[in-house]
């Protein structure tokens, strides 16, 4: 297919690159980017007014294959996340089986792109059965192609062990994606712990508890001289710590999520499990410290930690409900609405952190660009759509979301993966 895109708003960051322009797509590749272009046999899209971005890149997703399907599976989840002008996601491998072996990866990347309308990376486990007492089949894994590690939803305590995994990740060049929180400081809280879980009755989880965490993983990686990656950071403290460690010349990276940028836990309902995320809504003061390090570059990239659960899992009682929510289909129009459009945020900014930083980390720059002979993988939104979220539009399995019933302004248009139209105007095509 043969792609003229006119008129757009094209935004590269990767070459400061920001000017009304065409964009020429044929086999699958960028071919030209200029003004006035013609290509006489070419599908012709009208993007005037609208932002001509590197498709979306989403590091952290639950996807639920293999064994969680009736959550969510991999063409309902990539339905949902070319939905929201994400053209990569990655995968976690806390699902039933564990994925923590390359027989899994490999299998899940077969189903990735019999299943998949967008690329789907796998993510493999750092420890056997995600325990925190043995090592997983890491090598194997990053030989089979899992672009990275990780115990998610689980902090593994072992020094010992996690130094070894730093140790023999670092000649793979794989992160460990770390799930940073103290388990014992933790255990039985079901939101921030703070002047509004007192005054609701709820056990808290403290800030605390994800500082001491992130420090550790800090060091060790430091002391291995190896790539920590702190997942869904949310503490003022913890965000600091990454700051001074980036100064030091550790190689820490991090990844903030939507919901930890514009909520805060005065939002928390003990009627609404939606809320309820982990780690959890912090206080005004850590959002403030998450947008700033977002900014600063001390936070690398946008995550949404996609994390849709079964509706019977969602209706019930604060405390015994699943946290998580689905992100994918909310997560562009919810940071143009909170954050972009309150000039908290410029465009560059943000696509930056959704396409390029993740590209750059963890696709070595091959992915998250817009430029001559790249990959035809092409986000286009328009910043001043106005909707309305509502469930029953949803692609992804999941319905429990805080931002149901919110009208938001701005939103992806077209999905493009590799040259392929696979989302129109809100409606999946592929």
């Amino acid at each position: 297919m043969k792609l003229l895109i006119k008129g757009g708003r094209v935004i590269n960051p990767g070459k400061d690159f920001d000017a009304v322009s065409d964009v020429l797509v044929e086999n699958g590749k960028i071919v030209a980017i200029g003004e006035n272009l013609e290509a006489s046999d070419a599908k012709v899209i009208d993007a005037k007014g609208k932002v001509v971005a590197p498709g979306f890149i989403d590091m952290h997703t639950h996807l639920r294959e293999p064994g969680q399907e009736a959550k969510e599976d991999f063409a309902s989840g990539s339905k949902a996340a070319a939905a929201g002008g994400f053209t990569t996601v990655a995968t976690m491998p806390n699902t039933k089986p564990v994925v923590d072996n390359a027989i899994l990866v490999n299998g899940l990347k077969q189903r990735a792109q019999d299943e998949g309308i967008v690329h789907i990376e796998v993510i493999g486990a750092l420890t056997k059965g995600q325990e925190g007492k043995e090592l997983a089949e890491v090598g194997d894994m990053a030989q089979a192609g899992a672009v990275a590690f990780s115990d998610d939803g689980h902090f593994d305590n072992n020094c010992k062990l996690m130094l070894n995994a730093f140790d023999y990740l670092r000649t793979f060049d794989k992160a460990i994606m770390s799930h940073a929180e103290e388990t014992s400081l933790v255990a039985e809280g079901v939101m921030n712990e703070g002047h509004r879980s007192a005054m609701l009755g709820m056990k808290g989880r403290p800030t605390v508890a994800e500082d001491i965490a992130v420090m550790r993983e800090i060091l060790l990686a430091e002391y291995a001289d190896a790539w920590v990656h702190i997942s869904h950071i949310s503490s003022k403290n913890a965000i600091d710590m990454v700051r001074q460690a980036k100064k030091r010349g550790v190689r820490v990276t991090a990844e903030v999520t939507p919901h930890h940028l514009t909520m805060t836990d005065e939002m928390v309902d003990p009627t609404d499990s939606s809320t309820k995320v982990n780690p959890p809504l912090r206080g005004q003061a850590d959002v403030n410290a998450a947008l700033e390090g977002l900014k600063d570059g001390t936070i690398d990239i946008i995550a949404t930690d996609h994390s849709p659960h079964a509706q019977e899992e969602k209706d019930r009682e604060y405390k015994f409900a699943p946290s998580g929510f689905p992100g994918l289909e909310t997560a562009l129009g919810v940071l143009l609405t909170d954050l972009y459009h309150k000039d908290l945020i410029s465009l560059n900014e943000l696509v930056a952190k959704m396409s390029y930083m993740p590209g750059k980390l963890f696709f070595d720059g091959k992915r998250g660009i817009l430029e001559e002979n790249a990959m035809a993988d092409i986000t286009i939104f328009d910043p001043e759509l106005e909707w309305t979220v509502e469930k029953e539009k949803f692609y992804t399995k999941g319905s429990h979301s805080p931002f149901v019933g919110r009208t938001l302004k701005g939103k992806a248009v077209m999905t493009i993966v590799e040259g392929n139209i696979v989302m129109d105007n809100g409606e999946i095509i592929a």
